[in-house]
């Protein structure tokens, strides 16, 4: 594949295009669903690769965004996660229609799925496969559902841009997790600031502060490779580090309010209390200073200890005022606070991505949220070398964090820990 040059950046009428892609969000979510979808089928078929946990409530969502959807084959790497999203899924009655022949297991298991004659694919294995599974989706001519982040380092990215450009081509529809997008509070706050409602954007402020997450004790017959799969939060290669699994959720609300993606992060990070080996090898902290065009500067922070104060949430301040996601409010010289009725965020996504598909006017959101992957990868590659990392050192870094070699069996030692000031990995 060739490498993209810059112009894989956001143009200058970025702000522009956000205005107008706000706005046709917020008539999809508004929109009703149609009776039929553009392949003229009543029945849309849905695959689900990677059945954990935020899999299998996708799934649900998608089961219950409109009628006539149904979870019709199903995909994971083990036996057990693929048998135990059967079984959480059997509360949607007759729209599970998932038969053992329509069950795959293995590393190859999203290419069976993906050569049965489903219409749309929900993707939810780790991010580390991201890439590789938008591209052969895509490619097989599938609508598309992908959680976030979609990628872990640079090449995983412009995998993704292609990837992009080929949905389009195709007219096939990618919808990513980045549910603030479909929130009725975030659009129509969105569209306040893009109309200059606090005026001129000058820094924000964007936080994922919480505890400890799950960790899964390692078992005796679990070898290196399967031990990583199943506690893949822990290992950069799968996860791209917290700062990409969860804290793009608010990267992504500072790209869009600010109209642009980063030109530069500098940052700093550590292991503080996740220290143990069983916690693999990434970062429990980060705090990164990212620097946009104009001189806007955006503070982001992300924490996953335990016994510190939470914090999830953004807040945008301009020459007129500032805006917060806590109160979902303006103040300054256009005070408004949302006061309107949403439909579960986590829901509205799925009922936005089936209403695109049957309108024959699919979304598509890959580009979006692979620049929000990237400003999350950029703060990482700061925090793990000590080095200010420019949009362009991400965006074509040929470093990459995947194994050689994908064997349940294989050995495979665990990477170091990042040392700022001496690591030269990203």
């Amino acid at each position: 594949m060739t490498e993209p040059s810059s112009k894989n950046s956001v143009s200058a009428s970025r702000r522009d295009f956000l205005k107008a892609s706000t706005a046709a969000a917020a008539v999809a979510s508004l929109s009703a669903v149609p009776t039929v979808h553009a392949a003229g089928s009543d029945t849309i078929k849905v695959g689900l690769i990677g059945c954990g946990g935020r899999g299998t409530g996708a799934a649900e969502q998608s089961a219950r965004s409109a009628s006539n959807v149904k979870i019709y084959a199903m995909a994971d790497m083990f036996p057990d996660h693929l048998d135990n999203a059967k079984n959480n899924l059997k509360k949607l009655g007759d729209k599970l229609d998932v038969t053992s022949d329509r069950s795959f297991t293995g590393f190859d298991a999203y290419k069976k799925l993906l050569a049965t004659d489903v219409d749309l694919v929900i993707l939810a294995t780790p991010p580390g496969f991201r890439p590789t599974h938008i591209a052969a989706a895509i490619e097989a001519g599938k609508n598309v559902f992908t959680e976030k982040p979609v990628a872990v380092d640079g090449p995983g990215i412009r995998q993704c841009l292609e990837s992009a450009k080929l949905a389009k081509e195709k007219n096939l529809a990618v919808v990513a997790g980045t549910q603030r997008r479909h929130q009725a509070r975030y659009l129509e706050a969105m569209k306040r600031l893009h109309d200059g409602a606090i005026g001129d954007i000058q820094f924000a402020r964007v936080f994922w502060n919480q505890g400890g997450l799950w960790m899964k004790p390692r078992e005796s017959s679990w070898s290196d490779m399967e031990w990583q799969l199943r506690n893949w939060l822990y290992f950069t290669w799968l996860s791209g580090d917290h700062i990409c699994e969860q804290h793009v959720h608010n990267l992504d609300v500072a790209n869009w309010a600010v109209g642009n993606h980063p030109v530069r992060a500098v940052a700093m990070g550590g292991r503080q209390v996740r220290t143990s080996t069983a916690y693999g090898h990434i970062f429990d902290h980060f705090a990164v200073d990212y620097e946009y065009p104009k001189g806007v500067h955006v503070m982001s922070m992300c924490r996953q200890i335990d016994g510190c104060e939470n914090n999830v949430s953004e807040t945008v301040v301009g020459t007129k005022g500032e805006w917060s996601s806590i109160t979902s409010a303006i103040k300054g010289e256009s005070p408004w606070r949302f006061r309107g009725n949403e439909t579960n965020p986590y829901d509205q996504e799925h009922i936005d991505l089936v209403a695109s598909i049957r309108d024959g006017k699919p979304l598509n959101e890959l580009q979006t949220v692979a620049e929000s992957t990237l400003t999350a990868i950029m703060g990482r590659m700061s925090a793990y070398t000590g080095k200010a990392v420019t949009w362009e050192d991400a965006l074509n870094s040929k470093y990459t964090w995947a194994p050689s070699k994908l064997e349940l069996g294989a050995s495979l030692p665990l990477p170091p820990v990042a040392v700022p000031g001496q690591s030269e990995m990203g």
